[in-house]
Order: C-alpha cells, then structure tokens, then sequence
C-alpha cells in the first residue's frame, strides 16, 4: 500500500477554468454556460475526506456537469460512462492548460 503524498496545489491552474468550455459535457446536464464554469477535482490517490485531488486532476465543468459528478444532483450513468466522462474531460483539460502555456512539457510542440 502506498502513503498519500501531499496534493499539487496550483491557483493558476484551477483559476484558469474561469471562462472556458465546460470539458464534461454531460449529455442532457450540461448548461454550456462558461460564466458557471470551475475546475472540478476527480478522486485520485492524493484523494480523501475534505481533500481536494491535485491541482490537475480535475476538469473545467459547468455547475450542472459539477453538481452531477460530485453526487449533489443525482445521474443514472451506464457503467464505466462516469469514468469515460471524467477521463476525456481531464484529457481536454490538460491540454488546454498545455496550450495556454500553465502545464510545460519538456521538447512540446504545440
């Protein structure tokens, strides 16, 4: 078993949500407003009680997707469809703070 190591904290890379695309897009719960939109930590290892995840484990959601994937607004999701969703929301998450120049991968080419 392995011991938790202290989470990533970034405000620059959870503030940079503010404006964008809702990354979920919940078919049938997404509002499609960037004005709501937040970032949204997904459980990880570094996950717990009162416990946020790493700063970039997580995704750009609207309040409607953000409610639903923290269990505040119940969802009848298939299995495995919650996972897919959190899973290509982190993808499009990840690489748009690539582009936006807050996540530096060595020898990138954008």
């Amino acid at each position: 078993m392995t011991m938790k190591k202290t989470a990533i904290r970034s405000k620059a890379l959870t503030d940079a949500a503010r404006g964008q695309e809702c990354t979920l897009q919940i078919s049938g719960v997404c509002c499609f407003n960037p004005e709501t939109v937040v970032f949204a930590h997904f459980p990880s290892a570094t996950h717990g009680m009162v416990y946020k995840s790493d700063d970039f484990w997580g995704a750009d959601a609207c309040m409607n997707c953000h409610d639903v994937m923290d269990g505040r607004v119940s969802y009848d999701f298939e299995p495995g469809e919650r996972e897919e969703y959190m899973l290509r929301a982190v993808h499009a998450t990840i690489a748009r703070r690539v582009r936006a120049g807050l996540i530096e991968i060595k020898g990138q080419r954008v």
